[in-house]
């Protein structure tokens, strides 16, 4: 059988040209959009079969499901794009319940006049993280809005993954008497996407650490630790994370501010812009409390792991009727670690 002639004539210029309404418009030019510059990179059997939904092989175990929209800015930042990030981000999310991540499927929002190149650019980067990391994109949408009524790109990711029966690392399991590991320097893609959108240069770059986190969580399974909940320190960044665990299981935590791992670069940077590290965004760490007497074996487990090598034990939760998170400083003092009161780094994820 002869292949299929394209309905298109010349193909998309992917140098000089840009998002035009017609993308979007269900027509000649959305299908050469989606044949040439997503379907070609993401390349996969499920999207190239043009039917409005994948049909997927059934999976043994629960379903794990979570979806996140992408509105970073700027877009390309040291370290990463807003490609890679809308990947590895939705993979955590479904990685942290225990579940082993199979599948993304992606919503684009393109704004008219965005530069084709630079769209393309990050649709690479997405292929290139998916890859690495065994998820495929296995469907997609892409939608156009007028000139000035967007950002440039915005991309919503959806992740499917299973998790075993037993396996239970939800919020509300936290213990008295449990540990609280961090797997490596706080604040880093806060950071970098804050120095890149001032144009605030130091000594030292910062760079984001935004990394699909299941292979570090499948060797803290394999550990045989008694892990009780994982958690990847996203928007609000360490603080935030562990006051809703504190509120979820209804305990109270210390952490010790001489064992939170910071880069000397993003201290600075938080000092010169006045920024609490632990309320500062991560994209590539996670947070794990688990048992007292396994918290040696979980943290030599991460520590051999190449995104856990900075691993450290930062904290023990224990009982408290008003769920505060507190912190015992370096000063040989004590203070709350509250909630974020307001927003400290708009759109960095």
């Amino acid at each position: 059988m002869k292949p299929l002639r394209k309905a298109y004539g010349r193909p998309l210029d992917l140098r000089q040209g840009r998002v035009e309404m017609m993308h979007g418009s269900g027509g000649r030019a959305m299908a050469q959009l989606i044949d040439e510059l997503f379907a070609s990179r993401l390349d996969n059997p499920y999207p190239g079969r043009g039917n409005d939904a994948a049909v997927l092989p059934a999976a043994v175990g629960r379903l794990v499901v979570s979806t996140d929209s992408h509105v970073v800015s700027p877009l390309f930042f040291p370290g990463g794009d807003i490609g890679c990030l809308s990947v590895n981000g939705t993979i955590n999310d479904v990685a942290v319940m225990g579940a082993t991540p199979l599948y993304l499927a992606a919503g684009f929002i393109l704004e008219e006049g965005f530069p084709l190149a630079d769209l393309a650019r990050i649709v690479d980067s997405m292929a290139q993280a998916a890859t690495a990391a065994g998820v495929p994109v296995v469907a997609g949408d892409t939608k156009v809005v007028q000139r000035g009524r967007g950002d440039g790109v915005y991309i919503t990711t959806t992740g499917v993954g299973v998790v075993a029966d037993g396996e239970d690392w939800s919020g509300d399991r936290a213990r008295p008497g449990d540990r609280i590991i961090v797997s490596g320097g706080i604040g880093e893609h806060g950071m970098a996407i804050m120095a890149q959108r001032e144009s605030i240069g130091f000594a030292a770059d910062i760079v984001s650490d935004t990394a699909p986190l299941h292979g570090l969580i499948a060797a803290m399974r394999a550990s045989g630790a008694d892990i009780h909940v994982l958690r990847d320190p996203t928007r609000g960044g360490v603080a935030t994370t562990l006051n809703e665990i504190a509120r979820q299981s209804r305990v109270g935590m210390m952490l010790q501010e001489n064992a939170v791992p910071l880069q000397p670069q993003v201290a600075a940077a938080c000092e010169f812009l006045g920024l609490d590290p632990l309320y500062v965004a991560n994209e590539g760490k996670l947070l794990a409390i688990v048992a007292a007497g396994d918290a040696e074996r979980l943290l030599a487990a991460m520590r051999a792991h190449p995104l856990g090598r900075h691993a450290a034990l930062i904290g023990s939760v224990h009982d408290d009727a008003h769920c505060f998170v507190q912190m015992s400083t370096s000063l040989g003092g004590r203070r709350i670690v509250d909630w974020l009161s307001g927003d400290q780094l708009p759109r960095i994820c």
